[in-house]
């Protein structure tokens, strides 16, 4: 199956053999304190900039209707973002993972973000497609 946007990301995590936990990390878009004039020309083009860990949740790929009604959770916190992060953990024996066994994953999702590896993340644009991020 290929992905290429939440809703394909979706229907493959409900379609695995085992049970899975998607970890949610929304990420904004901010300017380094250091930055240089041509990274601040870049940020005001809506280019380049750091991602910063805003917002985390984890969730059961069932407990999520769709891209839009995310969203929309979302924006009901108030908390703006760019990016939304996403990773998946695979239950055992037909048992989904709970979230308490998801804390730990999340914040190494979350530190690995705030670093710059987001290699192995899903990104995901703020209208639900799937984008390749490059590290400038």
């Amino acid at each position: 199956m290929s992905l290429h946007d939440f809703s394909s990301l979706l229907q493959a995590a409900r379609s695995q053999p085992e049970p899975q936990r998607l970890l949610l990390v929304f990420a904004s878009a901010e300017l380094p304190r250091d930055a240089t004039t041509e990274e601040i020309a870049r940020f005001e083009r809506g280019e380049g900039g750091a991602l910063a860990p805003a917002l985390c949740v984890d969730k059961a790929p069932e407990e999520i209707r769709d891209f839009a009604t995310l969203a929309e959770e979302s924006r009901l916190t108030g908390i703006d973002w760019d990016i939304l992060f996403v990773a998946a953990m695979s239950g055992r024996g037909g048992h989904p993972p709970n979230s308490d066994e998801a804390v730990q994953p999340m914040q190494l999702m979350v530190e690995a973000i705030k670093g710059g590896r987001i290699g192995e993340f899903l990104a995901i644009d703020r209208h639900g497609d799937l984008i390749q991020l490059e590290r400038q």
